[in-house]
């Protein structure tokens, strides 16, 4: 006779309390306190490979700024800021989908996930953007070494809200 508060058929739970948590991600407390987590240990060693895929993606997205940088100030005659303006849209598209498929898989949709990578996008712009001219135009210093501590800047602050908003 089935238990009251029991579902019966194809929704009713079955196994142990610490498989059942187990397997949705939680930690399970045991007598030794000396025994390995073994799913964080899993977790921090996916965080490591994530970051290395973030700084691989950021790279390449940071390289192809600043390739359509140099090209447009050198070849074009255009003002780096400008030129910094329409590299940084470059990177954006290399950025936006190596982290979508690479770095963090997320299988999110487009509609959500754009809008939300736009607004960190914005955010990164702004700095970008508040660093070149400082840099170029206040206290004159080259556009590439400028643009280096620009790209120094960015990352940690796109990582971070990527991570936590963007492709969760």
């Amino acid at each position: 006779m089935p238990h009251a508060g029991r579902p019966e058929g194809p929704h009713r739970v079955s196994g142990s309390v610490p498989s059942i948590v187990r397997s949705l991600g939680g930690r399970v407390a045991t007598s030794d306190p000396s025994a390995p987590d073994r799913a964080s240990g899993f977790r921090r060693l996916s965080d490591v490979r994530r970051l290395v895929r973030y700084v691989i993606a950021g790279s390449t997205a940071a390289g192809s700024h600043l390739a359509t940088l140099t090209l447009l100030v050198e070849l074009g005659g255009l003002r780096p800021l400008v030129a910094s303006t329409v590299g940084f849209g470059v990177g954006l598209v290399v950025s936006y989908t190596l982290q979508r498929r690479w770095v963090f898989a997320s299988l999110g949709r487009h509609r959500t996930l754009l809008p939300r990578f736009l607004t960190v996008i914005a955010v990164a712009l702004l700095l970008n953007t508040v660093v070149v001219h400082l840099g170029t135009e206040v206290l004159t210093v080259h556009y590439a070494l400028v643009q280096l501590v620009a790209f120094g800047l960015i990352p940690l602050n796109n990582y971070v809200l990527n991570s936590l908003w963007t492709f969760r």
